[in-house]
This record gives C-alpha cells, structure tokens and sequence, in this order.
C-alpha cells in the first residue's frame, strides 16, 4: 500500500501548488472553463479515475492522495489561512456606496435570512433522511443547515465578475455573501458547543456570543482599517503599502481568533475601508496599481489551490446508493430554501428594495457554497453522522459551483431584458 511519507509543510505545499499550476495550464490551454471551475472539474476527474484504479485493484494512487489530504489539514488551511486574504480581497473591490444603498437586502438576507435557511434545511433534513435509512439527530441536522446556508464568498465572487448580472444585484450577492459567512459560522460554533457539551444554552448567552463575535469581529475590523488608513496615508512607497496591507490581514485575522472575535467579518470590514477610503484618500496612483495586482494575483492564485482541494477531497467521500439520492435531494433542499429566503426578501420589501424586476432568480441560483461549508462539516466529530453530512454538503458544494456557477451568466442574461425595463 502506497502512501505519502510525513513531509514537511514546505514539501505539502510545493505539491499542492505545482499540481494547482499544471492543472490551470491544462483548463487554459485545452478546456477554457473558468479558471476556478476548470481546475475543480479537473481534480474531481483525477480523483475518480484514483477511486475507479482503487476498485480493480490498484489502490497506491488513492492511497498517496488521501495520505496527502490527511497531512493537510483542509479546515485550517481554508479558515485559518486562505481565507483571511480571500475576503480581504474580495471586500477591497466592493463599493461602500453600492453597499449602502442596498443595505436593507443585503443585511435581511445575510442575518435573517442565514437563520431562516438553517432551520428550513434541518428541518427538511431531519424529516427527510429516515426514509432513505439515515435518521439523524435534529441538532446534527442544525449543524448542516447552519453550515451550507451561508453563500460562500470566495465561489460568489470568483465567479460572479463573468456572469453578466446587473450591477444591483452583483452587490447583493457579493455583499450578502461577504457578511453572512460570519454569521454562519458564528451559529455552526454555537451549535458545536451544544453537541459537545450537551447543554442548551439560554437566549442571553447566545445574544451575548453572537454580539460579542460578529459585533466585536465589525468593531475590530473597523479599528484596524482606521489604522492602516493612517499608516498608508502617512507614507508614499508602494512596496512597503503593499506589506502593511499583508500584514494587517494575516495579524489581524490572527489576532481576532486569539481574542474569540469574528476574523471573517473583521477581514471584510477591513477591506472594505481600505478599498474605499483608503483608495481614495490614502494612495497615489502607482501605490493603489499595485496594490490592486497584488491582491488580484493572490485571490486567483489561493481560489485556484482551494477549488483542486475540494476537488480532491472526493476520494476521502464513501458513497452509498442511497446516500447518493440523499446527496440529489439534498441539493433541492438548500436550493428550495434559498428560494423562499429570497423570495419572502424580495417579495416582502419590494418597495424598499428597488431591486429589478427578476431579481430573485439570480439571487437564488447566484447563492452559491464553496469550501467554507467543506471546512466546516470537517470540523465535525468523527462518526457516521459527520460521514453522512460530508457526502451531502459535497454533494451541495459541487452541484453548486459545477452546475449553478457555470449557468449562472446565462441566467442573468435571460432575465437582462426585464431588469432594464
């Protein structure tokens, strides 16, 4: 049995970064998919000729990959490394004044609405998994809820720049996407708390927690934007801007972990004003240049490593016949909340919304999940519960960015013509 020898992080790295560039270099060079979902599809592909080899008997390929994936650590990785650069990233292009004028969508959908979605799918779920002989507690189906309704930032945003959807409702998505990552992880510890000590927590704890990270995580993202404000605006040399911008994102994000507040939102807060105020007041031409290339090439660089992750992360999956309907289901489970979330949103607050005509569509089929749900699930203690919401996130994951993210564009344009009336 073939398997990968302990390396050292430098050694996992190089592995994993060389394997990211030959597999972009095949999707630009032969398939022309967009680079993030070109490279998933790809590792996916890889992953199942591994499994299909493993059948007839040649099992050292899936053994050296899975030996690797165990050696990297997938949650931190993504939640402790990647992620923090992503959302800074992200949030460093998105215009606090489109923000603003669509604060009322943006702040339903990312608070509310991630709430509301938690409990339709766990409900749903919790219903929906004895007939196919997978009954599971409801408080393991909170967890699945809580963790797969967030829409992932870094697939949104990775893809939504090509999809052609109208400014209005590229802010939303991108905005909502941005803030309610947070929030959902916020509810998914919270709710790992109670599986792990078995305590139900009262209404002011959770008020308190959920004032404390995500209110706490905006405060410090907002202190720490004021100074790099003031730090870049104080100097004129683009190379060490461009290393205070690094080194308030990777410090900051490590500093909002220690003190237990919400690194995510603090990474968005951050950026945001950086992007903003700081593009505007604090940066000279050449300095804001090359600030900009430099965190375009890092977000299309780490979102490319992240989607080969989650393609390889197929083989550590194991598949049942009835798994796999549960998987299908599944998916038409969180896109069917997605929907009512949207559309009592829309719906409800037309008036107020000023959104186009249409509007729910996109923002239902644009509400993709990405590695964050993936990261998440894996926190979870090991067993046939975390096996079983493993293969369904997966199956959400992939359908979402494979399926959704691929057809997103073409759903946008159809429904142009409406939205400009």
């Amino acid at each position: 049995m073939a398997s990968a020898t302990s390396l050292t992080i430098l050694e996992i790295s190089a592995i994993f970064l060389s394997v990211t560039a030959i597999l972009a270099y095949i999707n630009h060079r032969f398939i022309g998919l967009p680079t993030t979902i070109g490279v998933m599809v790809i590792s996916i592909v890889l992953s199942m000729i591994a499994i299909f080899l493993g059948f007839l008997g040649f099992d050292q390929l899936i053994d050296y990959e899975v030996s690797l994936l165990d050696q990297l650590d997938f949650t931190e990785v993504l939640l402790d490394g990647m992620l923090s650069m992503l959302l800074f990233a992200g949030a460093l292009h998105v215009n606090i004044g489109d923000l603003k004028r669509y604060k009322l969508p943006i702040g339903i959908l990312a608070c509310i609405g991630t709430l509301v979605s938690a409990v339709l799918i766990a409900t749903a779920l919790y219903f929906m998994l004895p007939l196919l002989g997978f009954g599971l507690p409801f408080i393991w189906c909170l967890l699945f809820g809580a963790l797969i309704s967030p829409t992932d930032p870094i697939a949104v945003m990775g893809i939504l720049a090509s999809a052609g959807a109208p400014k209005s409702i590229e802010t939303v998505i991108a905005g909502e996407s941005l803030f309610n990552d947070g929030i959902g992880v916020v509810i998914f510890v919270l709710l790992l708390g109670i599986l792990s000590s078995g305590d139900i927590p009262t209404v002011n704890y959770v008020a308190h927690t959920l004032a404390v990270e995500a209110g706490g995580g905006i405060i410090f993202g907002l202190v720490l934007g004021a100074i790099l404000y003031y730090l870049l605006k104080s100097i004129d040399s683009y190379q060490e801007e461009v290393l205070l911008t690094l080194a308030g994102v990777i410090g900051g994000y490590a500093l909002a972990s220690h003190w237990h507040l919400s690194g995510p939102l603090a990474m968005v807060m951050m950026g945001l004003m950086v992007g903003n105020r700081g593009r505007e007041l604090a940066m000279s031409d050449k300095t804001r240049h090359y600030i900009d290339l430099f965190w375009e090439l890092i977000d299309e660089i780490l979102n490319a490593i992240l989607f080969v992750l989650i393609g390889l992360e197929v083989v550590i999956i194991a598949y049942s016949g009835n798994l796999f309907i549960a998987g299908g289901l599944s998916i038409m489970i969180a896109l069917l909340a997605r929907l009512i979330v949207v559309g009592m949103t829309t719906k409800t607050f037309s008036r107020q919304l000023q959104l186009p005509e249409g509007a729910w569509k996109v923002l239902t089929w644009g509400g993709l999940r990405g590695g964050i749900s993936v990261a998440l699930v894996l926190q979870l203690p090991s067993g046939m519960e975390r096996d079983i919401l493993l293969a369904l996130t997966y199956a959400v994951v992939v359908f979402s960015i494979l399926v959704q993210g691929l057809s997103i564009g073409k759903v946008a344009k159809r429904i142009q013509p409406v939205m400009h009336k």
